[in-house]
C-alpha cells in the first residue's frame, strides 16, 4: 500500500474478496527532513504512509510499515547511479518491481504467513490452458497499462501475484475509492521518480558520484568538436533540450561514450535504428523459445509497440531486429516482448 489510490483499491478488492488482508507499506528511505543531507521525493513520503493506514483503517484490515531502506539503497538507488555513469538510461521502477516487491517483499510477506501479494498494478496474470504456466498480460486500461514494468517476473513471483485493479480502468478505480468512501479517492497520480526530491536526477547522481560530473566532448558522428559538457550522466540517446550547442537544424544525442565520456549528436534521422541487442532478458514461460519468434517489442514505457523478429541467443541475451526503424533506443532502458496482450519476456537494452 504505497498511499495512492491504486493500492488502496486493490487492497479493498481482496479484501472484499473473503481474503484475509493485511496492508503492508514498504519505507524506502529516511524520512526525516533533510536526513543525511537530502530531502525526499513526491511517492512514499510520510503523508503517503499516514494514507495508507488511514485507508487500511477504513477497510478494517492490519496495516505494517516494513523497513526496505538498505535493500532500496543498495537494489535500487545504487543501480540507477552506476547505470548513469556508464551512459545507460536506467528503470528504477522495474528494478523495485522485480527486486523488492516480487522479491524481498513477497519473502517478508511468507513471514507473516500471507501466500500471495497484491499489488495496485494495471496488469493481469492468468494460466496457459495448453502448458498450465501463468502468463502476464496487459492491464485492460491501455493508457494506464503498467505491464512493461513487470517483465522480469518468474514462474514464481507471478504464482504470488495478484493484480485486483487489473481489470479496471483508471475511472472505475477511483468510482470504486468514492463507492467506498475512501479519502484517497481523487489523490493525483505520481509520476516522478520517488527517490528524486525535485527532479532533478542530474543533481542527485552528482551527489551519490562526484565522477560523474567529469566533463568531456559533445561532438558530430564525424569526430569534429561542437562543445563540451558537464558530466556524460545529463544525456540520454534521443535527448534534443540542453545539449548548449548553437544549429541551423536541430541535434540529437545519438549515442554517449563512457570510456571516453564523447556525447555525439547529429540529426534526428540518425537516430533510427533496425535493431538492438538486449542483455538479462527473463522469459516469462521460463525457458527461452528454440529458435526467432514474432513479436510486438516495446523499448519505452510510452512508446508503441512495434513488430520485430527476437531470437534468444546464449547467456541469457537476445537479438531484436524490427520490421521499421524505430527512433531512439536507449540502452538501459527495457524491451519488452509481447503477443497480443501477453509479455513473452523482455530485458535491458544493451
Amino acid at each position: 500500500m504505497s498511499g495512492g489510490v491504486d493500492s488502496s483499491v486493490a487492497a479493498a478488492l481482496v479484501a472484499r474478496s473473503g481474503a484475509e488482508a493485511v496492508g503492508v507499506s514498504m519505507q524506502l528511505y529516511d524520512q526525516r527532513e533533510g536526513a543525511g543531507g537530502q530531502g525526499f521525493g513526491s511517492c512514499c513520503t510520510l503523508d503517503d504512509l499516514h494514507d495508507a493506514r488511514r485507508v487500511a483503517r477504513r477497510l478494517g484490515i492490519p496495516h505494517y510499515i516494513m523497513n526496505f531502506e538498505r535493500q532500496f539503497e543498495e537494489q535500487v538507488i545504487a543501480d540507477f547511479v552506476s547505470e548513469y555513469g556508464q551512459a545507460r538510461t536506467p528503470l528504477p521502477c522495474a528494478r523495485c518491481n522485480s527486486d523488492l516487491k516480487f522479491s524481498t517483499l513477497l519473502d517478508r510477506a511468507r513471514g507473516l504467513g500471507a501466500t500471495a501479494i497484491a499489488t495496485g498494478h494495471y496488469a493481469r496474470v492468468d494460466r496457459d490452458a495448453a502448458t498450465g504456466a501463468f502468463r502476464l498480460r496487459r492491464g485492460r486500461d491501455e493508457g494506464k497499462d503498467q505491464s512493461y514494468f513487470l517483465f522480469s517476473l518468474t514462474q514464481a513471483q507471478l504464482a504470488a501475484a495478484r493484480f485486483p485493479v487489473g481489470e479496471l480502468t483508471k475511472p472505475e478505480v477511483r468510482a470504486q475509492a468514492r463507492e467506498l468512501d475512501l479519502h484517497v479517492a481523487d489523490k493525483r497520480d505520481s509520476h516522478e521518480i520517488c527517490f528524486v526530491p525535485d527532479g532533478d536526477y542530474a543533481a542527485f547522481v552528482e551527489r551519490r558520484s562526484p565522477r560523474a560530473a567529469s566533463p568531456g566532448e559533445v561532438t558530430d558522428a564525424n569526430g569534429r568538436v561542437l562543445g563540451r559538457h558537464a558530466g556524460i550522466h545529463r544525456f540520454t540517446v534521443g535527448q534534443r533540450k540542453g545539449l548548449g550547442l548553437s544549429s541551423r537544424e536541430p541535434l540529437y544525442v545519438l549515442r554517449v561514450e563512457p570510456d571516453t565520456r564523447q556525447v555525439v549528436v547529429g540529426p534526428a534521422a540518425a537516430l533510427d535504428r533496425t535493431a538492438c541487442a538486449v542483455r538479462e532478458v527473463n522469459w516469462i514461460a521460463g525457458e527461452p523459445p528454440a529458435g526467432p519468434v514474432h513479436a510486438h517489442v516495446q523499448i519505452r514505457h510510452r512508446h508503441p509497440a512495434a513488430p520485430a523478429v527476437v531470437t534468444p541467443l546464449e547467456h541469457r541475451c537476445a537479438r531484436v531486429e524490427f520490421a521499421q526503424p524505430q527512433r531512439a533506443i536507449a540502452p538501459g532502458q527495457a524491451a519488452v516482448f509481447y503477443q497480443s496482450d501477453v509479455v513473452l519476456g523482455g530485458g535491458w537494452i544493451q
